[in-house]
């Protein structure tokens, strides 16, 4: 059910209030909450309850199968899970991102800026826009894509269209919407004909106005309530991303830039090759996902935010222009260096979607596009790391092989994983200052979810590694009762309740 109170176990006297699953978003999660007597709230956590474990079922697998299995993680984002394999297997063959060919690169470029915009469009105006138009706290009726049409027909039909068109720029490029096929070793296998790039340039202008507007009405909708919305769900974090050498915004390829929340710069253009040196994981035993830190920060303190809010923070700037003045203007909005509301996540969300639409244009114009040379080749290599700016934050993607290019290694720290940390935090903000005290209703909890739901979280694509927590599978009927449970626990040791 979509939310339950019931006594917790092992917590004498407290109640246990569970919103399961979170709605509106890539993946399954929920949110504990335990409350006293006088519904206080003692402890709020994100559990993500899916384990998936890629990281282990490609060991054993051709390398060159790593740029199409790895899509399988999400359909909402498997251009960036594509690219950043591609981007690792590209040094198994010995090629490094600058030896990539011209037209290769620009075609991924192209690919990703595609993927972005879908992607930013599908959580803006599908999955948050409902709470944003409608309130937080609205009837559970209104808060879906089909309320929106209903009520702002002109302003959902264009997300789904904004949408629409990024899914077209990757259909072109790699054959399908979802899933489709194209980066290989060293480069791409297709190039763009005349007619597929007179085909995309058609829209082009058309969705540059709409990205521009939408940029214009989350404005209008942040700042229509203030200081609520600089204030719910906010923390003040480290902000990790990639930039161009000379700090501007970049979204495929860059060095590792990471700064804390007054602004200084804590590690600038790091190589991403390098990174294990200065980020580390650890793992809870109460959700699959990760959390990543900052080495040098430690544990308590180096937990970062990644996604539009951090690149927007990150860069010295935008190179297309109309992005650029939506940064400034968006940067002016506050009196600190950084920007540190999460509902600006939707703000800075739109601000990128607007320097794809304007980049994807720049890149149809480029004659490069269509070019004929797409692939290259080095010396044969034993580790690849491909990292790129997903829609929803920096992806890494590392992998060992053997001298018979079997996989022998991989680990991946997707996006949200960056984000655990921030999301957790943001829910205590949330649970503690809207909640504590009060009696808890299903419009009061979607509360928990708007937080949740700003950092455009995939779930499914962020757990991976096992950690600590244990891995349950229960066996039910027809008639829906259990009769049978198998929990394997991080000791090892396998627990069996037999019905």
């Amino acid at each position: 059910m979509y939310e339950h109170l019931e006594t917790a176990k092992n917590t004498e006297g407290l109640k246990r209030v569970v919103v399961d699953p979170v709605s509106r978003v890539e993946g399954h999660g929920k949110v504990t909450l335990l409350l006293d007597a006088e519904n206080k709230i003692q402890q709020a956590r994100l559990h993500i309850v899916e384990f998936r474990g890629f990281e282990r079922f490609i060991q054993g697998r051709p390398y060159w199968e790593l740029p199409v299995l790895v899509q399988r993680l999400c359909g909402i984002c498997p251009v960036s899970h594509h690219l950043a394999a591609a981007k690792a297997i590209d040094q198994l063959v010995g090629i490094d991102p600058e030896n990539l060919p011209v037209t290769a690169d620009k075609l991924r470029r192209l690919l990703h800026f595609g993927q972005v915009l879908q992607s930013h469009a599908l959580h803006f105006f599908h999955l948050s826009s409902p709470d944003l138009l409608f309130g937080f706290e609205s009837d559970i009726s209104k808060r879906s894509i089909i309320a929106v049409l209903a009520a702002y027909p002109d302003l959902a039909l264009q997300g789904v269209k904004l949408r629409k068109y990024g899914q077209e720029v990757i259909r072109v490029i790699s054959g399908k919407r979802i899933h489709g096929t194209c980066a290989i070793p060293g480069g791409m296998n297709k190039t763009l004909s005349k007619a597929e790039r007179d085909y995309l340039l058609e829209d082009i202008d058309q969705i540059i106005a709409w990205s521009l507007a939408s940029v214009a009405l989350i404005k209008k909708v942040h700042c229509a309530n203030l200081p609520y919305n600089d204030e719910f769900a906010t923390i003040r974090s480290n902000y990790l991303g990639l930039t161009k050498p000379d700090g501007a915004l970049e979204l495929y390829h860059g060095g590792i830039r990471a700064k804390n929340a007054q602004g200084d710069t804590i590690i600038d253009h790091i190589d991403y090759c390098h990174y294990n040196d200065y980020i580390h994981e650890e793992v809870r035993s109460w959700t699959y996902m990760k959390f990543p830190y900052l080495l040098a920060m430690g544990k308590e303190n180096g937990w970062y935010r990644v996604g539009p809010l951090a690149r927007v923070n990150n860069c010295d700037y935008i190179n297309t222009p109309l992005a650029e003045v939506a940064r400034v203007d968006f940067k002016a909005h506050t009196n600190e260096t950084m920007v540190h509301s999460t509902l600006a996540f939707h703000w800075a969300r739109l601000i990128e979607t607007l320097h794809c639409a304007e980049s994807i244009k720049m890149l149809l114009h480029d004659p490069d596009i269509m070019g004929q040379h797409l692939v290259e080749q080095g010396e044969k290599r034993y580790e690849g790391i491909g990292v790129i700016e997903a829609p929803r934050g920096t992806l890494f993607h590392h992998y060992q092989v053997d001298e018979n290019d079997i996989v022998t290694k991989a680990n991946l720290i997707v996006s949200t994983t960056s984000n655990n940390m921030a999301m957790n935090e943001s829910v205590r903000q949330v649970a503690a200052e809207y909640l504590s005290g009060q009696e808890l209703t299903e419009p009061l909890l979607n509360n928990l979810e708007v937080a949740i739901r700003a950092y455009d979280p995939c779930l499914s694509c962020a757990t991976h590694a096992m950690g600590k927590m244990p891995l349950q599978i229960e066996l039910i009927n027809a008639e829906g009762k259990l009769i049978d449970k198998l929990v394997k626990h991080s000791n090892g040791q396998f627990d069996r309740n037999k019905s």
